[in-house]
Parts: structure tokens; C-alpha cells; sequence
């Protein structure tokens, strides 16, 4: 569905077009492409421009995602049709291909013959990044309890949205936190409040690392459900395999929801201040606080958020 409506067709001028794109389903990724295979531009993600225009030929939106992008209809001829189609698995990354004659179309462009509308240039370079140099690491896992008859949920770290809370950054500060995926599915983690940059992935041995982190934070007999209380932090760098995958060009603006892969290790750096690096406003301790959560709705209501307090 776009803007409300299913499978719409848009008619277009033969000129360039800019489409603000958000992924609002509940669990489906998308792995958008133009039929014709022509390319387009991102030129912004979830908090603004990206720091230079970037060409891509497909696109990836996990939930609660946004890109800003640029499509070029001015080559094509009048009554050309061009399909947006998706072709991302559900669920996302090994789940069934989806169906090319349903939600593997998204929507259609038509070109029709029209006067041309002058467009500016785009700029080389569209926003400055800033260097963001952290004072704290914290080491994270997103985690599915498992019990007698299968799956009990899944959590950040183990923990129930019940526990204490177990993040509190300060106001005004930067925090590195390193979130080893431990599952089998993609996550969009989302953090309230701010926005963050990606610093990278790596590939980890996620099978040793999950079997020495339930050996050191688990708190119930075996063969009973696992409670994880007050979690204690396991090292990452032992696990570590490969070098680390830098940022794609299309992933170096500002987040706040990131696409963590099952078997890897994603580091984000979060300034816990407004965007330009200026105190909030407004006093972020007050109040019942934030969270921070994965994006799939059925995994967030079903534990997979956690409290997000700041200190003043």
C-alpha cells in the first residue's frame, strides 16, 4: 500500500522526481528496484541529507525506515510504464520469495507528454557529518529466550520490559553501543529520541558467543524458563571474524532505526544531545523516560523493548 492506496499508478512529466519513502508495515522488508532496471539517487535517510547524493539500483527498507530518493523519468517516452517492485524475502532474510504478481509490485509510474519543469543541479555535497568521539561502550544482544515447547520471546539482552533499567546515558554525552544479532532474523533497531551514525558490522561467531553469554548470565536450572537478571557483559572481541564492514554510502547520514543481520556485530555511536550537538531544549530526565526497540511490531509487543532512561 502507498499513501493509502494498493498497487496506485502515478503519471509523471517526463523530469525528475523526489519520494520521500517510508516502510510502515509491521514486519516486511523491502528490496525496492524500478523494472526497467534504471538506477536512482538517495539523497536522504531517517534524520536528514545524506553527506553527498548517492546512486543505487536497488534499496533496502527494513520497518520504520525512510529514505529520501531521486527518480529520472526524462529520458523515457511518453506512455512508458515503469513498476516499483520488491523482492525481498518474508520474513527477511531467509524467508519465501515474494509473490512478482503482488507484494512484488509496489506501485506504477506512467510517463506522459508534458511540459518539462526547469530543475536545479544537485549539489556535490549535501550535509557535513560530524566526528562523534564516544565515552562509553556498551555491549548489547538482541536474544530469543527459548523454553521447554519453543520460543518465549524475544529480547534486547535478555531482559523483559518489566526488569530495571539497564541504559542510562548521560545528557550530552556519546555512547558506542556494539549489538551482537543472535537470532536468526534481521532486526530494525530503533532508538527514541535521537539520532545516531552507523560505524560499521562485523561478522562474529555468533553460536560461541551466544552458548558463553547463557553460561554466564543465566539464572534458572536447565530445563526450566531462563530468566536474565541484571545481565552481565561478555566481550565481543574474542568472537570477532573477518575485518569490519565499513558503512554503505547510503547508510552514513543520520538513524534511528538501523538494520542489524543475524550473525553480526552492528556499532552505532549515539549522541544523547540535539542534532547539531547541542544541549536538548528541555530536561530529557523528566518524565517516564524512552525507549528503544526493535521496529517489527510483533517483536516489540512481545518483549523486544526496553526502557531508555537519560541522566541529567
Amino acid at each position: 500500500m502507498v499513501n493509502g492506496k494498493v498497487w496506485p499508478n502515478l503519471h509523471v512529466n517526463p523530469q525528475q522526481y523526489r519520494f520521500r519513502l517510508l516502510n510502515g508495515s509491521n514486519a516486511r522488508f523491502y528490496h525496492l528496484q524500478l523494472s526497467n532496471q534504471q538506477t536512482f539517487i538517495q539523497i536522504g535517510t531517517d534524520g536528514g541529507y545524506l553527506p553527498q547524493p548517492v546512486e543505487l539500483s536497488s534499496l533496502l527498507l527494513a520497518p520504520a525506515e525512510r529514505a529520501d530518493i531521486l527518480i529520472d523519468f526524462s529520458e523515457m517516452a511518453p506512455g512508458t510504464k515503469v513498476i516499483l517492485t520488491n523482492n525481498a524475502k518474508a520474513p527477511f532474510p531467509d524467508g519465501t520469495t515474494p509473490d512478482p504478481q503482488t507484494v512484488g509490485q509496489i506501485m506504477q509510474f506512467t510517463v506522459i507528454n508534458a511540459p518539462v519543469i526547469p530543475q536545479k543541479k544537485l549539489p556535490p555535497v549535501l550535509n557535513h557529518m560530524p566526528q562523534l568521539t564516544p565515552t562509553k561502550t556498551r555491549t548489547l544482544t538482541l536474544f530469543e529466550l527459548m523454553g521447554p515447547t519453543g520460543s518465549l520471546g524475544l529480547t534486547l539482552d535478555g531482559q523483559f520490559w518489566r526488569n530495571s533499567v539497564s541504559e542510562l546515558p548521560q545528557a550530552s554525552s556519546t555512547e558506542e553501543w556494539q549489538v551482537a544479532n543472535l537470532t536468526t532474523d534481521t532486526h530494525p533497531i530503533h532508538l527514541h529520541l535521537i539520532q545516531f551514525l552507523l560505524v560499521g558490522r562485523q561478522k562474529f561467531r555468533s553460536d560461541d558467543y551466544l552458548r558463553d553469554w547463557k553460561r554466564l548470565n543465566q539464572t534458572t536450572p536447565p530445563g526450566t524458563p531462563p530468566y536474565y537478571s541484571k545481565p552481565k557483559t561478555l566481550s565481543i572481541e574474542p568472537y570477532l571474524q573477518g575485518q569490519p564492514i565499513a558503512p554503505p554510502q547510503n547508510e552514513r547520514g543520520w538513524k534511528d532505526t538501523i538494520k542489524m543481520y543475524p550473525g553480526e556485530v552492528t556499532t552505532i555511536r549515539a549522541r544523547f544531545a540535539s542534532q547539531d550537538g547541542s544541549p536538548f531544549p528541555f530536561d530529557p530526565s523528566i518524565g517516564p523516560g524512552y525507549v528503544w526497540h526493535c521496529h517489527m511490531l510483533e517483536h516489540e509487543d512481545n518483549e523486544m523493548m526496553r526502557p531508555l532512561k537519560i541522566l541529567p
